[in-house]
C-alpha cells in the first residue's frame, strides 16, 4: 500500500493564496462590473488604503457599503467553481493542483462526495469564527486535520 503524507499549514496556506489569485479574484473583478460597481463602494477602499499609508489611526473607522445580493452572488459562484474544480480534479482547485496535494475522504482516501465538498466549504465558518483556531489546528494535529476537515470528514494528502 502507498505511504499517505498529509499536507501540512503552510502548502495548504500557499494552495489557498494560489486559488484566490487564479479563482477568486478573477471572479470577483466579473461580479464587480456585472454589478456596475454596486457590489461595494472601491472609493471608500482606497480611501482607506490612503489613510492607512499616511499613519491614521482611523483607517478602519468607516467600512465600504456592500451590496448582499452581489456578495451572495460571489460567494456562491466560488462555491460552485470551487466544487467543479474538485469534481473535475480529484479534490483539488488549481492551487491544490500546482503543488500537487489533494482533498480526499479521510476514512477511505477516496474522491471526496459533492456533500463532502459543499460541508467542508460551508464549514470554513466555524474555522474562520473560532478566531482561526479551526484552521491552526492544522499545524497542530499529527493528521493536518482542520476543523473544517473535521465536520465534512475529509483530510488533504500529497498526490
Amino acid at each position: 500500500m502507498k505511504q499517505i503524507k498529509y499536507a501540512g499549514f503552510w502548502i495548504r496556506f500557499f494552495a489557498s493564496f494560489l486559488d484566490t489569485l487564479f479563482l477568486a479574484l478573477p471572479v470577483g473583478i466579473v461580479i464587480y462590473f456585472l454589478s456596475g460597481g454596486n457590489w461595494f463602494d472601491f472609493s471608500q477602499y482606497q480611501q482607506n488604503l490612503q489613510m492607512a499609508m499616511s499613519g491614521n489611526i482611523h483607517a478602519l473607522d468607516k467600512q465600504p457599503q456592500t451590496s448582499f445580493r452581489w456578495e451572495l452572488l460571489f460567494e456562491m459562484s466560488v462555491l460552485i467553481i470551487t466544487i467543479l474544480f474538485w469534481d473535475k480534479w480529484q479534490g483539488a482547485t488549481p492551487g491544490k493542483k500546482f503543488l500537487h496535494v489533494k482533498i480526499v475522504d479521510a476514512k477511505t482516501f477516496k474522491d471526496i462526495t459533492n456533500k463532502q465538498a459543499i460541508t467542508r466549504s460551508l464549514a470554513y465558518i466555524p474555522s474562520i469564527l473560532s478566531f482561526g483556531i479551526g484552521f491552526l489546528m492544522i499545524a497542530l494535529r499529527k493528521d493536518k486535520r482542520g476543523l473544517h476537515d473535521l465536520i465534512a470528514g475529509t483530510i488533504v494528502i500529497y498526490e
